[in-house]
């Protein structure tokens, strides 16, 4: 029954995402994939909904809105961030000290986010690209992937942060 209901819904969230898509500044693809594993979530813990379409329909357009919320909550910064380069002993210790307790946070995350997030914290810099060709994933699915392994971090980290 999943089967045959994805194949039949995949049309109409195409076309859903599409539309939606430019007004939130970001990929179809990347919609699309949101709403397919809302559904997959929602058919864990509560079965088909009644009205798979209506379902659908909502689905992008509360994807699409949580989108565009994060978008203007995210702003790249407008220059670097300035470095003067000159670290006294404790403030290298200390820098050190957090870059390991976040590498130990990364290798106990679930699934594909350990690598994900090395390939993302590497000192190469790698491109979207070139993480994509590593992990053997496509490109547009970094994006979702990359925000719910952050997710998890931020829930791992959270108690820790708090006792300090």
């Amino acid at each position: 029954m999943t089967h045959d209901m994805v194949t039949a819904l995949r049309p109409l969230l195409t076309a859903e995402a599409s539309a939606e898509a430019y007004s939130t500044g970001t990929e179809p693809g990347d919609l699309e994939q949101a709403v397919w594993l809302r559904l997959l979530e929602r058919l864990d813990a509560e079965g088909p909904p009644a009205d798979p379409q209506q379902w659908l329909r909502r689905a992008v357009r509360s994807e699409a809105r949580r989108t565009r919320r994060t978008s203007r909550l995210e702003r790249p910064y407008a220059a670097e961030p300035a470095d003067d380069g000159e670290r006294d002993p404790e403030q290298l210790a200390l820098a050190a000290a957090r870059g390991r307790a976040l590498r130990a946070a990364v290798r106990r995350l679930p699934g594909r986010c350990p690598r994900l997030m090395e390939a993302l914290l590497s000192p190469e810099d790698p491109t979207y690209r070139e993480i994509a060709g590593e992990l053997g994933i496509s490109q547009g699915s970094l994006g979702p992937e990359r925000s719910r392994c952050l997710g998890c971090l931020r829930r791992l980290l959270s108690p820790e942060v708090a006792a300090r």
